[in-house]
């Protein structure tokens, strides 16, 4: 999937589900290796994340389409506000 950095800046991004995740504010990149490996997401949907941080970055490699917006895998469970993961929860639990 190739596109031009510049115009993933202000996408909103969403889940292959239809969940609101967030606007792509920044675009981390691995020099060395002229890739993309992350998105650095604002505006988060308060509902999903805990918004007294100012963002996240997502794995490039979630990203499934780029076009008007960016789809993104649906990870379950991954984007479960801190207070809603039970203290239990292995990471080996995950589909």
């Amino acid at each position: 999937m190739q596109a031009e950095v510049s115009t993933l800046f202000g996408l909103n991004i969403y889940t292959e589900r239809g969940i609101y995740i967030g606007k792509v504010n920044d675009v981390v990149l691995e020099v060395n290796e002229r890739k993309v490996t992350g998105l650095a997401v604002t505006r988060l949907n308060h509902d999903m994340f805990d918004t007294s941080k100012s963002g996240v970055v997502i794995p490039y490699r979630w990203v499934t389409a780029v076009a008007d917006i960016v789809l993104i895998r649906h990870i379950k469970d991954q984007f479960k506000k801190p207070e809603e993961i039970p203290e239990d929860y292995n990471i080996s639990n995950e589909d």
